[in-house]
């Protein structure tokens, strides 16, 4: 059977779900090889072979931490040459993407980017995409050489499938570009707690009609009752009420949870592009107008003050 790449996106050998998903899309193309760069291998290939990695190709190198992303290209590209895959996979975040591309400019193949689901056919991987703010949503395949594709978090659901995971030691040459931009300095993201925003089940997200930071922690509240991630709508970001980081958007962060809610938030297309891919989305404005109630699965016309504290409480009490 067909082998297929898997670039594990993982923290100290912790795997991250995007891989977990990458690995269950993986095995309807073929075989999923995992491959893990830096440390604590051994530990993260329990993880992976528990949800169908048959390898991993491990490597840990000073150069993976100390410096930008083409290192990691060289590394992915000598699994290529060692594996020969039918596909690679690559989760789509930000240097994900970075990973993809310049793995493909090297091998000389054709690259996905952003698919939000993954089969098989006949001449190879079909991928889906939401394109044009999410206005249509296409099928495209690679043409030439082997496909390199990016698949945005939240595109499938982990499903275990044990595997050997057997760990094999990936042999890998850095090449005089690797060590051309040095990491400096880092300086650690404060954790609040939540989930990652790109990465989460459910986001509740708050925009103009919040009126004010020191009105979030409603939004908060009732993100922090469901385990949900905290967004924001670009008016709220650019008021200063909340953190840029957490901004959903076509120029914040595309999401596409299995939960979206929006409180105070109008529907702007700026907006929708990066949550309309959303399962099944909720909106609170007291606005009945507004355009965010095109899109919405439900929508409850009513004042967010007035509302959201209700709904938190009853998801409190209904879980406790």
């Amino acid at each position: 059977m067909a082998e297929v790449l898997v670039y594990v996106d993982h923290v100290d050998g912790a795997v991250r779900k995007p891989t977990l998903e990458l690995l269950t899309l993986a095995r309807r193309l073929g075989d999923p090889v995992a491959v893990h760069l830096g440390p604590n291998a051994e530990e993260a290939a329990k993880t992976l072979g528990e949800y169908g990695a048959v390898r991993v190709l491990a490597a840990d190198a000073p150069e993976f931490a100390d410096y930008l992303v083409v290192p990691k290209v060289d590394a992915l590209q000598a699994a290529y040459e060692a594996v020969s895959p039918a596909a690679v996979l690559v989760p789509s975040s930000a240097e994900g993407k970075e990973i993809a591309a310049r793995l493909a400019v090297r091998i000389g193949s054709g690259i996905i980017t952003d698919a939000v689901d993954l089969e098989s056919g006949d001449e190879g991987p079909v991928t889906t995409q939401s394109v044009f703010a999410a206005a249509f949503t296409t099928k495209s395949r690679v043409t030439k050489g082997t496909p390199v594709i990016t698949v945005k978090p939240n595109s499938a659901t982990p499903k275990a499938a044990a595997a050997a995971g057997t760990v094999e030691e990936l042999s890998v040459s850095f090449g005089e570009a690797a060590t051309g931009t040095k990491v400096t300095s880092r300086t650690p993201r404060e954790s609040t707690g939540r989930p990652e925003l790109t990465e989460a089940a459910i986001v509740v997200s708050g925009g103009r009609g919040v009126n004010g930071a020191e009105n979030f922690h409603l939004i908060e509240g009732l993100a922090d009752s469901l385990g949900a991630a905290v967004g924001a709508s670009r008016a709220a970001v650019d008021a200063g009420w909340y953190p840029h980081s957490h901004q959903v958007g076509q120029t914040g962060k595309t999401v596409s949870p299995q939960l979206y809610i929006a409180t105070g938030i109008s529907g702007a297309i700026q907006h929708r592009a990066g949550m309309q891919t959303s399962k099944t989305i909720v909106a609170i404005n007291k606005d009945a107008e507004a355009p965010i109630f095109e899109l919405v699965d439900y929508g409850i016309v009513g004042d967010l003050f007035e509302v959201v504290p209700q709904l938190t409480e009853e998801i409190k009490a209904r879980k406790g």
